[in-house]
């Protein structure tokens, strides 16, 4: 591994990280994509549809039965399904069999409350078993399940309650004492609040008890007949400005999740995964639930927020072989060190991934490091539902790489056409925005309450994302920024991940933001607001060794001319730098939506 090996990207600029060589998967495990161009050239998604079972008499396709209800019908009801951890550490094990009938007595309660096909039910809770519960037990009934974050405050529930028109809301005593009793009357179409119990206090007012409905329950349901295209998910991602958008998802996205969890994770029969995003995000349902579910796996959950000694003992203890996390909390493992985490024996590990904000190749790397595996990054939203560009198994990985398009998924660069559509930009190296044509099944069918919104993410025959990128001569996908984050300064286009990355590759950086400030001659100049490790202090000498750093690494032109230092930076709870939100601050903008921002 030639980790100091200059090499150069797609962008001109050169870089310390050549492209790294995964060595074999632990134990001789071959990966499920070993030939990505016979992949391509092979697959389709009628193929994919039928690793799935249906629903027997062919029923249709619903998310659960292919999660759950096939296992267990299929002689491995006895294995462990979900590894649940409690916040005090303790263990509870629930086996597809268990799931089964647990997701049935919920499907029954809907049932009983008069809540059917297409109604909405939400959550709004941590990872606590009834979430998962709740979401399956809402699929079965054909019902559509929008999960919320549990640390929004009052105005972004009763926004996204209001657009998706939620009759049931699934929640904790505590939550709601502190977060819904005081709004519930702004949400008229809030019928059923079904609260699991935290504490022995009363039960509220006009609230049913979760467990108790679950007990008197059923454990025998029949899923009806589900169209694959019926309504199954929703799920809000916050604009720039203005109300969330609510994006639609469809049974048949299941298809997608199943054989991107093959592709891009590698999931495997036995394998044990973990995937810690919060089950407000998206992919802490595609991939925190349907995915490893989808595949027969053990699927671990823990409750607890972040803290590294914990995540390693999660790791060795449970003998986790996927894990995906986040660029977020692979930046707080760097800063706790190296050492940490060879303390432990994480052997079992075989396969890595990171999703939300890029990774940078720093953090690619240092995997290696600490776990003899590298990061393999991919590229996805909200309203694509689940992986489309990825690093592979079976691949070299170019550290701060999007990787290649998904079998079945067809990616372009783009730009404006002079008939007003778009047109695919055939040359390497230029940049454009990023653009997919249509027709896999996860993609999102809609802003619930918002056709305009959604038609306008078309254009020229693709799904327009809003990031822009560039590709490699080797099909090698490279993130620039959001649209409206690249920097335009003296005529120079300058996308914040590549500054951003090269910021964090400097001794005392922990983490870093960069926006355009305006500038009367340059037009913007870069500005970096930056976060240090231990040990380094917020003065001169380290600002200046920063700056040197970056213009040797980046040249004066894309170098930041403005070091700021900062006690934290914005973060979704997906682990977005909130570059807009930084923007905003330095301008004294409004701030817009700040309901997904991560608390500091």
């Amino acid at each position: 591994m030639n980790e100091q090996t200059a090499s150069t990207r797609a962008t001109g600029h050169p870089t310390r990280w050549a492209p790294l060589v995964k060595r074999a998967p632990a134990g001789g495990m071959a990966p499920n994509l070993r030939d990505y161009d016979q992949a391509c050239a092979e697959f389709s998604w009628d193929q994919a549809r039928g690793w799935l079972d249906g629903l027997p008499g062919g029923r249709g396709l619903n998310i659960a039965h292919e999660a759950i209800d096939r296992h267990a019908a299929g002689g491995n009801g006895h294995r462990v399904a979900l590894r649940w951890m409690s916040r005090n550490g303790a263990g509870r094990d629930f086996t597809y069999d268990d799931l089964r009938k647990l997701t049935n007595r919920f499907a029954n309660v809907l049932c009983r409350l008069g809540i059917g096909q297409g109604d909405v039910v939400a959550t709004l809770a941590g990872r606590i078993p009834c979430l998962y519960i709740a979401a399956l037990g809402a699929l079965k009934n054909r019902s559509v399940y929008a999960p919320l974050y549990s640390a929004f405050g009052p105005d972004p529930i009763v926004s996204r309650m209001t657009i998706a028109r939620a009759r049931v809301l699934v929640t904790t005593d505590v939550l709601y004492h502190r977060k819904v009793a005081s709004i519930r009357e702004q949400m008229p179409a809030l019928e059923h609040v079904l609260l699991v119990r935290e504490t022995a206090a009363p039960l509220p007012p006009a609230t049913w008890d979760c467990n108790a409905l679950l007990d008197a329950a059923s454990d025998e349901f029949t899923i009806p007949p589900t169209d694959p295209q019926d309504l199954a998910l929703l799920h809000f991602t916050s604009g720039t400005t203005g109300q969330p958008k609510g994006a639609m998802h469809v049974h048949e996205a299941v298809v997608a999740h199943y054989a991107t969890a093959r592709f891009a994770l590698d999931c495997q029969p036995g394998d044990r995964f973990w995937c810690t995003a919060d089950p407000g995000w998206v992919t802490g349902t595609s991939y925190g639930i349907i995915a490893p579910l989808t595949h027969g796996l053990t699927m671990i959950v823990d409750e607890a927020d972040f803290e590294a000694e914990r995540w390693y003992r999660i790791i060795r203890d449970e003998r986790v072989t996927i894990w995906y996390t986040a660029p977020t909390a692979i930046r707080m493992l760097m800063k706790a060190g190296t050492p940490l985490a060879r303390q432990h024996d994480l052997r079992s590990l075989r396969f890595l991934g990171s999703v939300g904000e890029p990774l940078d190749p720093e953090g690619v790397v240092w995997g290696v490091d600490a776990f003899d595996h590298p990061f393999h990054d991919n590229w996805w939203q909200t309203e694509t539902g689940g992986i489309m560009i990825a690093n592979f198994a079976s691949m070299d990985i170019r550290p701060g790489s999007m990787g290649r398009p998904l079998p079945g998924v067809v990616a372009a660069i783009v730009r404006p056409a002079a008939d007003g559509g778009v047109e695919a930009i055939d040359e390497p190296g230029v940049q454009g925005e990023l653009a997919l044509r249509p027709g896999w099944p996860s993609m999102f069918r809609g802003y619930l309450g918002d056709e305009e919104r959604y038609r306008n993410c078309f254009a020229g025959g693709y799904y327009l994302t809003g990031d822009l990128a560039r590709r490699d001569p080797d099909g090698y996908y490279w993130f620039v920024g959001r649209a409206d984050d690249v920097i335009k300064s003296s005529g120079h286009l300058i996308g914040p991940f590549e500054v951003e990355s090269a910021l964090l590759e400097h001794e005392a950086v922990a983490g870093a933001g960069v926006i355009g400030k305006p500038d009367p001659v340059a037009g913007e100049i870069v500005k970096a607001f930056v976060t240090l490790k231990p040990g380094f202090a917020p003065d001169e000498a380290v600002r200046r060794s920063i700056q040197a750093h970056a213009r040797t690494r980046l040249g004066a032109v894309v170098a930041p001319k403005e070091v700021a230092f900062v006690a934290s930076l914005p973060l979704t709870r997906s682990g977005k730098i909130m570059r807009r939100l930084l923007k905003a601050r330095e301008l004294g903008w409004p701030e817009g939506d700040t309901s997904t921002l991560e608390p500091s």
